[in-house]
C-alpha cells in the first residue's frame, strides 16, 4: 500500500514594481524601503516647534494662558511637548521620549515612533526626531512683580500672644504640606506673617488651610483699584485678617464660668498641653480634659493668665500617686484622660534648695514620668501678678499654689543643643530663629524632642554640621530623653539635605 505525502508548500513571492526584488505579497506589491521612500507618514508633523519658557519662575506656557512646573526630561515636559505637535492625532503614536541635549543650549529634542496605515492594509512604521527651540518668555505673575503691582490678595495671620510656639509650629505645617506653593512672597512684621497671592482664589485656599490646623478667625475685605465704566470690569484687591486665638502651648487660662460649666464642669483653671485645630485643656488635679475649637473660643473668649516665660524651676522632694478611690467623680463630668497619672508632689524652689526647707504641696498630672530629685517647671499662682476678669471672680481658697507644667530634663540648654543633629527649614530664611536671645524657639524645638505626636506632623531635616560626635565633658549628665535621627524614623521621613 503506498502511503501518500503531503504536498510541499513553497512561498509565493512576487516582485517589487519599483526595484524588482523578490519579496511576499502585500497589499503595495512594494518592498519596505521602496514605501518608505514613496510614502512619508510625517509629513503633515512639524520637525520644529517652540515652547515658551518664564526664567523668574521656571514654568513652561501650556497654552491658552497657564504656566505650568515641569522638570527637564520630565513626564509633565514630555505631555507639554506632544500637546505642542499639530496632526499627530492623525496617526498611532507608538513612543516618545527624550534626546539628551545640553541644559544651557536652549534645544529640546524628542524621539517619537508612529505607525500609520498605508495603500490599503499595509502598516508602516517610523521613526523621527522634533526639535523644540525653548524661548524666554515673562509670564503675567513675573511680570507684575517687576512692575511693583505683584499681588492681588493678601493673607495677614496675627496673634496677640507674648509666646511665639504656636507661630513656629504653625511655620511648620505650612512646609510640611506645601501651603505656601502659590505665594509670590511671604514678609516677616512684628506679631506675624503676610502671604501675598496673585489671585483671590488661592488666597481662599490659604486661609481653608490655616482654620484646619490652628484655631482661628478671620474677616474679609476688598478694597477698589480701578473701574473701567465702558466695559464695566472692576479692579479689586482683597485682603483676609486671620487671627490666632492668643493662647500657646504649657500655658495657664482662666474659663469663664459659663463654659467651665458647658465644658462638663471642668475647673476654670486649666493648663494647655497641646495646640491642634483646637485647644486642648487639662485640669492637673483631677485628669479631666477638654477641647476649645475656634467657635467655641470666640464665643467665650478667654486669655493666658501664666506664659512659658513665668516658669519657675521646682525639685520635686517626693511624690505619691493618688489613687482611684480618693479621686473625686461628680455626675456630668468630662472626660478623664487616660495618659495622665494625678499624683501629690512635695516640691521646693531649686534657687532656695539648702536654704528653704519648707515644702510646697501640690498635684500634677505627671506622676508618671515624675520621682524624687527630677526637676520641674512650674508656675506660682500667689506669686504672679494676674490681670484677669474671670481670675477675680473665683474663690481663692481653691486656686492652687502651684501648678506644675512639663518636666525640666535638663539644665544646660547648650549642651542640649549641641547634641542635636537635625533641624528644621523656614520660609523665611534671611530671618534668624536660632539666635541665643530667642528662647521660644529653643523651647519649640525640646518640645519636639519630647513630644512624639507632635514630631508626626513636622518634617525633620538632618544637619550635616552636627553628624560627628560631640565632645562632652565626662561629668555632664544629659537626662533628657535623647531622640535620635533612627527613633525619629519611626515617626515620620528625615530628608537627608541639607538645609540653606
Amino acid at each position: 500500500m503506498e502511503v501518500l505525502n503531503d504536498p510541499i508548500k513553497q512561498e509565493v513571492m512576487v516582485l517589487c514594481c519599483i526595484c524588482g526584488s523578490g519579496i511576499e505579497p502585500n497589499p503595495s506589491n512594494m518592498c519596505v524601503p521602496c514605501l518608505r521612500t514613496q510614502i512619508d507618514i510625517t509629513e503633515n508633523i512639524p520637525k520644529q516647534a517652540t515652547i515658551h519658557f518664564c526664567k523668574g519662575c521656571d514654568r513652561y506656557l501650556q497654552p491658552p494662558a497657564e504656566w505650568i512646573h515641569a522638570a527637564l526630561e520630565s513626564k509633565e515636559l514630555l505631555t507639554l511637548c506632544l500637546k505642542k505637535l499639530k496632526g499627530l492625532n492623525r496617526i498611532k503614536l507608538i513612543d516618545a521620549g527624550f534626546v539628551w541635549t545640553e541644559p544651557h543650549s536652549m534645544r529640546l529634542k524628542v524621539k517619537l515612533t508612529v505607525q500609520a496605515e498605508v495603500m490599503g492594509d499595509a502598516v508602516l512604521q517610523q521613526v523621527f526626531i522634533v526639535e523644540y527651540v525653548v524661548n524666554q518668555h515673562m509670564c503675567d505673575d513675573c511680570h507684575r512683580t517687576e512692575a511693583k503691582d505683584y499681588w492681588r490678595t493678601l493673607v495677614q495671620v496675627r496673634q496677640r500672644a507674648i509666646n511665639k510656639k504656636t507661630f513656629y509650629y504653625l511655620e511648620q505645617l505650612i512646609l510640611k504640606y506645601n501651603a505656601h506653593e502659590q505665594t509670590l512672597g511671604i514678609k516677616s512684621i512684628h506679631g506675624g506673617l503676610d502671604f501675598f497671592f496673585a489671585n483671590e482664589a488661592a488666597a481662599r485656599k490659604m486661609v481653608d488651610f490655616l482654620t484646619s490646623v490652628v484655631p482661628c478667625r478671620y474677616h474679609h475685605s476688598k478694597k477698589l483699584i480701578s473701574h473701567d465704566i465702558h466695559s464695566n470690569i472692576y479692579n479689586y484687591k482683597f485682603t483676609y485678617s486671620v487671627e490666632i486665638v492668643p493662647v500657646s502651648r504649657d500655658s495657664i487660662v482662666c474659663l469663664p464660668k459659663k463654659l467651665s460649666h458647658q465644658l462638663g464642669g471642668i475647673n476654670p483653671i486649666c493648663l494647655v498641653y497641646k495646640m491642634t485645630n483646637a485647644v486642648h485643656l487639662i485640669d492637673v488635679s483631677n485628669g479631666q480634659v477638654a477641647e476649645v475649637n475656634s467657635t467655641l473660643y470666640w464665643r467665650h473668649t478667654f486669655s493666658s493668665i501664666c506664659d512659658p516665660k513665668q516658669l519657675i524651676e521646682y525639685t520635686v522632694m517626693d511624690i505619691e500617686p493618688v489613687k482611684f478611690k480618693d479621686r473625686k467623680f461628680f455626675p456630668g463630668q468630662g472626660t478623664i484622660s487616660n495618659k495622665h497619672m494625678i499624683a501629690d508632689v512635695w516640691l521646693v524652689k531649686s534657687c532656695e534648695l539648702g536654704i528653704n526647707n519648707t515644702l510646697i504641696h501640690s498635684r500634677t498630672h505627671l506622676g508618671q514620668i515624675l520621682k524624687p530629685g527630677d526637676t520641674v517647671l512650674g508656675y506660682s499662682l500667689n506669686d504672679s501678678n494676674i490681670n484677669d476678669e474671670n481670675f477675680e471672680t473665683l474663690n481663692k481658697d481653691f486656686v492652687p499654689d502651684v501648678i506644675l507644667a512639663k518636666k525640666n530634663y535638663t539644665h544646660d540648654r547648650i549642651t542640649r543643643g549641641r547634641m542635636r543633629a537635625w533641624k528644621l527649614k523656614h520660609m523665611i530664611n534671611d530671618v534668624d530663629n536660632t539666635t541665643a536671645d530667642n528662647n521660644d524657639y529653643y523651647e519649640f524645638l525640646e518640645d519636639i524632642e519630647e513630644d512624639r505626636e507632635m514630631r508626626t506632623n513636622i518634617n525633620i531635616f538632618r544637619d550635616r554640621m552636627k553628624t560627628a560626635p560631640v565632645n562632652i565633658h565626662e561629668e555632664t549628665v544629659l537626662d533628657y530623653p535623647q531622640v535620635t535621627l533612627e527613633e525619629m524614623l519611626d515617626d515620620l521621613t528625615i530628608d537627608d539635605m541639607e538645609v540653606s
